[in-house]
């Protein structure tokens, strides 16, 4: 075991020395790279293209993300827009078509309120359509005193109007 720790120890000095001495560069220019084969390097410059056209082709790809992220913003946008315009124009009909039933009302009323003979003449100058309209939204007993005003041509043609107004309306 002595003999061993001998023999170990013996080459220990010199190999610290070898440690501590400073790497010499070597005089010699290093040699240079690999020689690449001629069918090698068409491949490498084929494979260095392909290269450089994926990378043209995802630049593109991303621009193109970009364009379609900024086009879909614009159209979310746009569709805010025209939901928001579109609930405007529906609270503008209603109120419109508020006004103009409250209009026809009280027309209906002023009509329901005149004296029947009054209110015929009126009714004999109207259109029969528009005639009927009122009469149909008139009390009934005051519907009937001004169709008893009216002439008999003018009561039959409203009440063919009145009657027809929901004959092809489905019965289920």
């Amino acid at each position: 075991m002595a003999s061993a720790l001998l023999r170990f120890g013996d080459g220990i000095g010199g190999a610290f020395a070898l440690a501590s001495e400073p790497i010499e560069e070597s005089s010699t220019p290093p040699a240079k790279d690999c020689e690449t084969p001629e069918d090698m390097k068409v491949l490498l410059e084929a494979l260095q293209e392909r290269g450089r056209t994926l990378e043209e082709r995802e630049a593109a790809v991303r621009n193109r993300e970009q364009a379609l992220k900024l086009v879909e913003q614009e159209v979310g946008e746009k569709i805010t827009a025209l939901t928001s315009a579109e609930e405007d124009l529906r609270r503008m009909i209603a109120v419109t078509e508020s006004a103009a039933e409250n209009d026809v009302l009280q027309l209906t009323k002023v009509y329901e309120s005149m004296k029947p003979k009054q209110a015929a003449a009126l009714f004999e100058e109207m259109d029969p359509v528009f005639a009927a309209g009122f009469l149909a939204r008139m009390r009934p007993d005051s519907a009937a005193d001004v169709l008893a005003g009216l002439s008999p041509g003018a009561a039959h043609g409203i009440s063919v109007i009145l009657a027809g107004r929901n004959a092809t309306a489905p019965r289920e």
